[in-house]
């Protein structure tokens, strides 16, 4: 009660200030450098910016400050309407990281860094790379968030709820050399380095680096790698030239969640369904202990453990090369020319290594030689390698277990399995844009083309009861050993095309009105070389779908004006529609090519419509300066969003994440209708001078479902006219309809208070997540949570040594040691959901120099 009162006065003094946080235009222009003789003390959260959408702007400055190396969409959670957790405080982990901005899905919105497209975020992506491994966390410049919609121009074909733009820092304009290190809890060690070379013959650069490495706090898994970043700016008489290099080697120990489950009413769970630990910590490095002290010498977990067994280790490990050339160029007085090609080049592999029982409903299909014979009753089923099913009358249980026995010694003899999804991106793409200033009119022509070319594997990998150090979650299986099966292999070729028009008029002196359209299309052919054998798939019935969609919308238009009321207060409106392409990923569900039919593939690429959108938001803003040096900014904003043609994979083969099912299933993709949202964004920055900040947003979303849908559904359709209401799945007609998005929480609150006094800054962060329904009848949910951080500097005055900047900073997450539910895995209609604890407490100390 304490916290939703907290949270409901929080919007409520935000609303009688009418203040928020605005942004500036994000042009592609380089950022300002985030370290400058001066860039303490001095930035803020919010900017205030002119636009006709709602936009805020965060600083690499205070980026730095809610922890340094933090990620840009950990650092973004501060802003108002956006929930982003991960499993480590930096926010680096992708496997377990969930990002809503808006009741939008983080696949479902728009990324940039320096204007290149950085895909949708998918953990298991196929056109990008996170925004962290895209640049170093301190050469970011800034983060432009908008919440309603993206600019047209934006390079994305996924941002149906808006965008999320980082930028990188410019070179300085001096000479000089920058150092950070960060020791803290759990043997963490971050350190970077920057040399810039200041300007010489209209010349700058700097070249940078950043190692980290860090003990995941639930067991002995060490993130961990190097990144290295390069720029350089020439001014000429030809325009502006810009390159721009970035290299990105990381291993991101990933989490299990637990799988917890709800008795429908009247219904009972058991033991093994009630048992729903708070953590599950991997085993590694103690293999033998983990063979025989939890493992049966079949390879099965503990049965009363159900869902929620424990694996060995499971890892991320991902290498990036990403560049791009931009150039900009006069044409006139009035014309400018901007453009930018770029390349992106990813190899990863994300791997679990854990109990052959787990997986012998796939491992059984490639590893036994009987297999084909069996009658299907005489098959093993999960976490029962060895067993005869009750069923089955070809085999004898002595016949069972010697057929378990072999096929334990045919994977390493070890009980244990490899199970890899590895993967290759190769994308080259250009984006061009004209800027003509005629009259009153900024007219802005341009275009983003990107050919994708894209492969994933899943393979099995064994595990050698004699060579247990190759198999580590720093080694990748391919390097060291050869699959003992390739169970598929996904190709995708992608292109990509957006065209965009739009005016900025300005009508009057006071009036803006911005108007125009965007183009999107995509042209996408998925093929799988290597097909899964039937019975080493759940939901397969034949072989995974093979094609070609392509889609084109022509006309996606956007329409905004702003008003300024009196040089401080401003009202603004905007309206656009946005279209999410269908994912083209061929190693899970999401997307056409990973149904279980080429028939429901077919209906897709026949008669499929793609997710759209209609956003429309106001809003008022103001920007106010009181006597003593006291200011106050904020904005407020409704939102209204129209979303048509919800897709939702059905998986054949439900559980939990890097751990439930881990050998995976089919998909039915169906669209389940509309939903319509309704909320409320308002935030405030009260500043007095440069002595002491409160920054306050409250946000409230009411994301509901429009139709109910029946889980048995194939091809396209699966929305029904009905609104059953209740929990129950009747009759196989899930009771969405009215029903709220699960994961998307109703109410936020985030604060963040600034005091400084001499050399001295301390900062509390306060961040309130409420009440998240875990089911898509919302027959379950997960309670509200309030994380606290702290900060505390000490910079040493300027003068008293011979550096232009000297901090040492102690940061402290988590510091009320709150427990409960962060990232929420939402996968069933009713019953049964996973989630990852919350990360305890844990601090940091970081010593900056900068000469």
């Amino acid at each position: 009660m304490i916290r939703h009162t907290a949270s409901i006065a929080a919007l409520a003094a935000a609303l009688f200030f009418s203040s928020a946080a605005n942004a500036q235009q994000a042009a592609v222009a380089d950022a300002p450098a985030t370290s400058t003789a001066d860039d303490a003390g001095d930035s803020t959260i919010v900017v205030t910016g002119r636009q006709t959408r709602t936009s805020v702007e965060l600083p690499g400055t205070e980026m730095q400050k809610i922890l340094p190396g933090v990620s840009p969409l950990k650092a973004i959670q501060t802003l108002p309407g956006v929930l982003y957790i991960t499993a480590d405080p930096w926010g680096y982990n992708e496997q377990n990281a969930q990002l809503f901005i808006h009741g939008f899905a983080a696949n479902q919105l728009g990324y940039t860094m320096d204007g290149i497209p950085l895909g949708d975020q998918s953990y298991g992506n196929y056109n990008g790379l996170a925004p962290q491994r895209a640049v170093i966390s301190e050469n970011v410049g800034r983060v432009i968030v908008s919440t309603g919609a993206g600019d047209l121009a934006t390079a994305s074909n996924s941002n149906l709820g808006g965008t999320i733009e980082t930028f990188s820092s410019a070179p300085l304009t001096t000479l000089g050399l920058q150092a950070a290190q960060t020791v803290g809890s759990y043997g963490t060690s971050r350190t970077f380095v920057r040399l810039d070379t200041g300007v010489f013959d209209g010349t700058s650069a700097y070249v940078s680096a950043a190692r980290q490495r860090a003990r995941a706090w639930d067991f002995n898994g060490i993130q961990g790698g190097w990144q290295v970043n390069a720029k350089v700016v020439h001014d000429g008489s030809f325009g502006k030239l810009t390159a721009y290099f970035d290299y990105n080697d990381f291993t991101q120990p990933n989490e299990d969640a637990t799988v917890f489950f709800q008795p429908s009413a009247g219904g009972t769970a058991t033991a093994t369904q009630l048992y729903t630990p708070y953590v599950k910590p991997f085993f590694y490095p103690d293999f033998n202990g983990y063979r025989t002290s939890y493992l049966s010498a079949l390879g099965n977990s503990p049965s009363a453990e159900g869902s929620n067994y424990r694996n060995y280790y499971s890892d991320a490990q991902r290498t990036d090369y990403l560049g791009y050339v931009r150039l900009e160029t006069p044409l006139s007085s009035r014309a400018n020319w901007s453009t930018t090609g770029y390349f992106h080049h990813n190899d990863g592999a994300g791997v679990v290594a854990g109990p052959l029982g787990q997986s012998i409903t796939t491992a059984q299909a490639y590893l036994d030689p009987a297999y084909a014979t069996l009658p299907s009753n005489c098959r093993f089923s999960a976490n029962n390698n060895g067993n005869r099913p009750s069923a089955c009358t070809a085999l004898t249980a002595a016949q069972a277990a010697a057929s378990g026995a072999a096929l334990v010694a045919a994977t390493g003899g070890s009980g244990l399995i490899t199970r890899t999804t590895e993967y290759r991106i190769d994308r080259v793409g250009v984006i061009s844009a004209l800027a003509l200033e005629l009259g009153t009119h900024k007219i802005e022509l341009g275009g983003w083309y990107e050919h994708n070319s894209t492969t994933q594997w899943r393979r099995w990998y064994g595990v050698n009861v004699n060579n247990p150090d190759a198999s580590t979650p720093y080694i990748r299986p391919l390097d060291v050993a050869q699959p003992l099966f390739t169970q598929y292999q996904g190709d995708a070729r992608i292109e990509q095309l957006q065209l965009h028009v739009q005016d900025s008029w300005q009508a009057t002196q006071r009036l803006l009105v911005q108007a125009g359209f965007k183009t999107s299309a995509q042209w996408a052919e998925g093929r799988f070389p290597v097909q899964p054998r039937i019975g080493s798939l759940s939901g397969l019935t034949s072989t995974l779908p093979q094609g070609r969609i392509n889609t084109l919308r022509w006309f996606l238009p956007a329409i905004g004006a702003s008003y300024d009321i009196n040089g401080s207060e401003q009202i603004f409106a905007n309206a656009q529609k946005n279209l999410r392409q269908y994912q083209a990923y061929l190693a899970g569900g999401g997307g056409p090519w990973f149904t279980g039919s080429q028939a429901a593939f077919d209906a897709f690429a026949s008669q499929g419509k793609p997710e759209s959108s209609w956003t429309y938001e106001a809003g008022v803003r103001t920007n106010r300066s009181f006597g003593s040096d006291i200011s106050l900014s904020g904005q407020v904003n409704y939102y209204h969003v129209d979303f048509s043609n919800r897709l939702l994979a059905i998986s054949t083969n439900p559980g939990g994440i890097a751990g439930g099912q881990i050998t995976g299933g089919t998909s039915l993709l169906v669209n389940v209708g509309s939903v319509k949202t309704n909320g409320v964004d308002a935030a405030f920055t009260l500043r007095f001078g440069r002595t002491f900040s409160l920054y306050n947003a409250a946000s409230y979303n009411l994301s509901k479902y429009q139709s109910d849908y029946t889980a048995a559904a194939s091809g396209i359709g699966a929305a029904t006219d009905s609104c059953i209401g209740g929990l129950l799945v009747t009759n196989g007609v899930v009771p969405t309809c009215g029903k709220q998005l699960p994961g998307v929480p109703k109410w936020l609150n985030k604060t963040v208070a600034t005091l400084t006094t001499g050399p001295i800054e301390t900062q509390v962060i306060g961040d309130y997540v409420g009440r998240r329904f875990a089911t898509f009848s919302n027959d379950a949910s997960v309670g509200s949570f309030f994380l606290t951080s702290l900060r505390v500097a000490a910079r040493v005055p300027d003068h008293v040594v011979p550096l232009r900047r000297l901090e040492l900073a102690l940061n402290i997450t988590n510091l009320f040691e709150e427990k409960g539910a962060s990232t929420l895995s939402v996968g069933s209609a009713t019953n049964s959901w996973a989630v990852y604890p919350i990360p305890p407490r844990q601090w940091f100390v970081t010593l900056s120099a900068a000469y």
